[in-house]
């Protein structure tokens, strides 16, 4: 419709009448990069659990506790999947706090994802934002941006954060992150958060996802901790997100709102590590 504000900036060829994950996320945070089909399932989901938004933002909270924690290990290149729209505190933001050298590329196959992520970073050479589909590993770890940005031979950062939940049963999450961890350097990080079926909140979100935006799978705890499978996770393991390191005591209301999603990192063993532990 002529004079539409929620049709007026979207890049040519977006379907507004169809949602996507990252704008429903980025409604569900109160933001502006989303259409009206997106902010009519972030209500409903704010009507099944009214806590929602809370819980977003704990998952942007855990997103930079994390990173800091990769960085504080000495990780200067992240890979940052399904990254999702631009906010406060991105993922280069956080690691270059720490060293200003990290190098971050961001994957994601939402057209405006890319499209805000380049015009943030133009004036970045060490970020890049990468058009590609995480279901397809070789594409991602061979795309020409990639390759150029992030050297492989070395430990780096692997972020699956709010990702996994929305590929299904038929995608084979495990396959998928086993492909991209075999990839990887020893001494590499995987940063996984995902929602947890934990609740009966969990369980009817799950409904309500599935029906209008076609993905959301939530997951039991063995199910998250089998991802990990390959790595040695990292204490305290994995749990709801506000109880990952958390940088102040936890509120009974934050530990509420974080019941709808569980997380962690896994580090991938040095060699020396592996010979030990089979007794080379």
């Amino acid at each position: 419709m002529p004079g539409d504000p929620t049709t007026d900036w979207a890049p040519t060829g977006i379907d507004v009448d169809k949602p996507s994950a990252a704008r429903v996320y980025d409604a569900i945070l109160g933001g502006k990069d989303n259409f009206a089909v997106d902010r009519a399932i972030a209500d409903r989901v704010l009507t099944v659990m009214p806590n929602a938004r809370t819980g977003a933002m704990l998952n942007r909270a855990i997103l930079e506790r994390g990173v800091r924690y990769l960085a504080g290990r000495g990780v200067d290149q992240f890979l940052d999947l399904g990254s999702g729209l631009p906010t406060v505190r991105n993922t280069h933001e956080v690691a270059q706090e720490t060293n200003p050298q990290a190098r971050v590329a961001y994957v994601d196959h939402d057209p405006i994802v890319v499209a805000h992520g380049r015009a943030l970073l133009a004036d970045d050479d060490r970020t890049r934002v990468v058009t590609a589909d995480v279901r397809e590993p070789h594409k991602v770890l061979t795309h020409p941006d990639v390759v150029q940005l992030l050297d492989f031979t070395r430990p780096v950062g692997l972020l699956l954060v709010a990702v996994l939940h929305h590929l299904a049963d038929a995608d084979e999450p495990a396959r998928l992150v086993r492909e991209y961890r075999d990839a990887l350097a020893p001494g590499s990080f995987l940063f996984i958060t995902h929602f947890s079926d934990s609740t009966p909140e969990g369980r009817e979100l799950e409904k309500v996802f599935l029906a209008t935006l076609g993905s959301g799978r939530f997951r039991s705890r063995a199910t998250v901790e089998d991802f990990f499978t390959g790595t040695d996770l990292v204490e305290p393991g994995v749990v709801f997100l506000p109880r990952w390191r958390p940088d102040r005591p936890v509120t009974d209301e934050a530990a509420y709102a974080g019941l709808g999603m569980i997380g962690g990192i896994g580090r991938l063993p040095d060699r020396v590590d592996e010979m030990r532990s089979s007794g080379a």
